[in-house]
């Protein structure tokens, strides 16, 4: 038994098959762990989705930016932009199912077998363990519940851009959601920042990758994310980066992770 984890695959279904059968994934036999952003941007989505719900068992995936935003759609609160491309689950006969399906999944996943802890952007530099898993489980209750479109409401924006645990509100559980699903880079006096997209050492003096910020506490598990596609694959210790832009024509990545040490295969994907 193999369990692996996959990058953004953000609607590109048949890439996502090729990958899975370049690293031989059977869903009787291995895991699977998608890193958020299954939809958006690629043309088959609703296919993408429908394959994780048919293979609850073995697949778990968190939520991404994309994700979230699609549940906003479902949820009739927020309106999609010219470039979305959500058509296909907006119109489809089991949006319902898919849209309480987007409900229950988590916004991080912590295994300490595997000592992984799989989030879509990141987690806050000054966060303990025990600090993210509540956190996120603060969001998923809000998510699950009956007041989640006053949620998604709110969700969309930029501000707060510092994190204080006395924040509350609709602000509070804001910043919460960017922390984990738009987060790439901190300004050195500890704001959030979503204007640079580019990769970790090309970013303005002012900025530093989060999972680079001074002071960050160092948890025990291996943090992987996905998100950021102009990173691409990258590893230090404790860090795993896994979107390596395969809506954009790059590649899309698997990497096993219940080996000595992570495996990553990579197919190509056409622009």
């Amino acid at each position: 038994m193999a369990t692996y984890a996959v990058g953004d695959i953000q609607g590109r279904y048949n890439d996502f098959l090729r990958l899975l059968d370049r690293i031989g994934f059977s869903p009787e036999r291995d895991n699977l762990i998608l890193l958020g952003d299954l939809v958006n941007r690629g043309p088959n989505s609703l296919e993408v989705v429908r394959f994780a719900m048919s293979h609850a068992t073995s697949i778990k995936t968190v939520l991404g930016n994309h994700d979230l935003y699609l549940l906003g759609a479902l949820e009739n609160v927020v309106e999609l932009r010219e470039r979305d491309n959500l058509s296909d689950i907006l119109t489809a006969p089991d949006r319902e199912d898919i849209r309480e399906w987007i409900c229950r999944q988590p916004l991080v996943i912590n295994d300490p077998n595997l000592n992984i802890l799989a989030v879509h952007a990141g987690v806050h530099p000054f966060w303990t363990l025990d600090d993210i898993l509540a956190y996120a489980k603060e969001v998923e209750q809000v998510i699950a519940s009956k007041t989640r479109s006053d949620f998604l409401t709110h969700m969309l924006g930029n501000k707060p851009r510092r994190w204080s645990e006395s924040l509350t509100d609709w602000k509070r559980i804001r910043i919460l959601v960017n922390v984990f699903t738009r987060m790439r880079f901190i300004k050195r006096n500890g704001k959030l920042d979503f204007k640079e997209f580019r990769t970790r050492g090309q970013q303005q003096k002012n900025l530093v990758p989060w999972f680079e910020f001074p002071g960050r506490v160092k948890i025990k598990p291996t943090i992987i994310f996905g998100h950021w596609s102009t990173l691409g694959v990258y590893q230090q210790p404790g860090i795993l980066a896994m979107d390596s832009g395969c809506c954009w024509g790059r590649c899309l990545s698997a990497a096993r992770l219940d080996g000595e040490s992570v495996v990553i295969t990579q197919i190509s994907c056409k622009k």
